[in-house]
């Protein structure tokens, strides 16, 4: 049954914080508020529960998973860059983007788009996101809440923890979250010289 995590929206108390990140190091997926709308995540490197993420999302792998990254150095050192890249996501960064960029090495294969080898990137502006990143101390594995067969969201952690009781380690609450996914930008394009491409208009908007 998954465990409810009540934080405070401003200052997430560390006791509960390090509870969840416990979750995660013993395989379970989590949901989680952001500054756009709720996620999944689990650990990088564990593979079935990257595999539960998309049984839950009623996706492939050729869907792109994100990782959540606590700041640009976490985020450069698992997707390659070049300078005009890396001004783009440093601008709008943190901030409800997901950025498709070339995985590095440090990303497991399994967790890329399997012919394009790259992966979504995310630095999220929400205090609760953050602090379970910077407690877990590297890079999660996230994808938008939305249920299979469906197009949008769930937002509400109380009807999230009653449809996925049984399915979630864990659902941390932290008051309201914009009820909008976050802005997707393919930048792989800008690798060899040519304009991104804008794959969906959320709450981001690019300057």
């Amino acid at each position: 049954m998954a465990q409810w995590f009540s934080l405070h929206p401003d200052n997430p108390q560390p006791r509960l914080i390090q509870q969840a990140v416990q979750l995660l190091r013993k395989g379970g997926v989590l949901a989680i508020p952001t500054d756009s709308c709720y996620a999944l995540v689990c650990h990088l490197d564990d593979k079935d529960a990257v595999a539960e993420i998309r049984r839950l999302r009623g996706v492939d792998e050729r869907h792109h998973l994100s990782l959540l990254c606590r700041d640009m150095s976490e985020l450069a050192n698992h997707a390659r860059m070049n300078n005009a890249q890396f001004r783009l996501v440093k601008q709008h960064t943190p901030g409800p983007f997901t950025f498709l960029l070339e995985a590095t090495k440090e990303v497991p294969r399994r967790v890329c788009h399997p012919h394009r080898k790259s992966i979504g990137t995310r630095m999220p502006d929400h205090r609760t996101a953050l602090s379970l990143l910077e407690a877990h101390g590297e890079a999660l594995i996230a994808s938008t809440l939305i249920p299979k067969d469906e197009h949008d969201p769930l937002n509400e952690a109380e009807l999230i923890r009653e449809r996925y009781e049984h399915q979630l380690a864990a659902v941390l609450e932290a008051g309201p979250c914009p009820n909008e996914p976050t802005t997707v930008v393919d930048l792989t394009p800008m690798a060899t010289g040519d304009a991104y491409e804008l794959i969906r208009q959320g709450r981001g908007i690019l300057q």
